[in-house]
């Protein structure tokens, strides 16, 4: 295959294109800056640009891009930043998709937090979106993709959980967290953290990309786990205790706004994916973080 690969430098990206590299498909990465490989194409989504002729004989086009959403503590310019770097990025190729005539798929990011607060009840890709402003950007993200989808192009809507790999966002400060000793639930616990593991992230990508599903697909393990159950799992794999407590008036202090995303939750399951035949390399939340901690 030929693989456009937007959003190349991020957690996913690097792992995604390694992985089809290994087996001999053809990745071009989109990058901002001045190419510097041979497989490097130039692009400037904010301004809506992208080389149609670089999509015309692609297979598929995965876009990954956008900011973190807990790289910075959000004011209203971050928040524009968080919205714009997706929403920009799947609407440019979703265009240029349309406008070389290509009949790749598109394959774009979105997350669990398009479904907002769930409790307790649990969700599939067939559930409404909620009303937080993460559920919002999700919406816009999965809109943006609309001139691929009414030109009739496969296209596919990554709703990815709690990546669990060595240096992921929030998983990294958790276990800095746990290592100091200083591990415990957030807020009452019971919020559900929807989790899976970059192996199964990438191999579910690349089933995706085999496969002919298309709409939102939940990447999360079939066992999500609350928050409470998180903390413990992760002391035991780091060999500390996690008997603390971290009041949610606590976590909106050091977090702000974004304290809301770690003190709700999605009981979030993956149907879709389970109904087109993808097993799972990791099921179990114990199993997954040794192996992803310790490669």
């Amino acid at each position: 295959m030929k693989v456009v690969l937007a959003g190349a430098s991020g957690l996913i990206g690097p792992a995604l294109a390694a992985s089809l590299g290994r087996d001999g498909h053809e990745v071009v990465r989109l990058v901002r800056r001045t190419p510097s490989g041979p497989g490097d194409v130039a692009w400037d989504p904010s301004a809506g640009e992208l080389d149609p002729r670089v999509l015309a004989d692609a297979d598929a086009v995965v876009c990954l891009s956008g900011v973190g959403v807990g790289d910075k503590r959000w004011n209203e310019a971050y928040k524009q930043q968080i919205v714009a770097s997706r929403v920009d990025s799947v609407a440019t190729i979703a265009r240029a998709m349309v406008a070389s005539g290509t009949a790749a798929t598109l394959v774009g990011a979105s997350a669990v937090g398009y479904y907002g607060d769930t409790g307790a009840r649990e969700v599939d890709e067939t559930a409404p979106a909620g009303d937080t402003f993460l559920a919002g950007v999700c919406q816009l993200w999965e809109d943006a993709a609309a001139p691929a989808a009414e030109a009739e192009l496969r296209v596919v809507h990554l709703r990815t959980g709690l990546v669990l790999a060595r240096g992921a966002g929030l998983l990294r400060q958790l276990g800095l967290v746990v290592k100091a000793g200083l591990g415990g639930r957030l807020g009452d616990g019971r919020q559900y953290m929807p989790w899976i593991s970059l192996t199964d992230e990438i191999a579910a990508i690349r089933y995706l990309l085999d496969h002919d599903v298309s709409g939102p697909v939940n990447l999360t393990a079939p066992t999500p786990v609350t928050n409470a159950e998180f903390t413990r799992t992760l002391g035991r794999v780091l060999h500390r205790p996690t008997p603390w407590l971290v009041p949610g008036f606590a976590a909106r202090l050091a977090l702000g706004e974004f304290a809301e995303n770690v003190l709700t939750g999605q009981n979030a399951v993956p149907a879709a994916l389970l109904a087109a035949g993808y097993r799972f390399t990791h099921t179990d939340l114990e199993v997954a973080l040794h192996d992803e901690l310790n490669r």
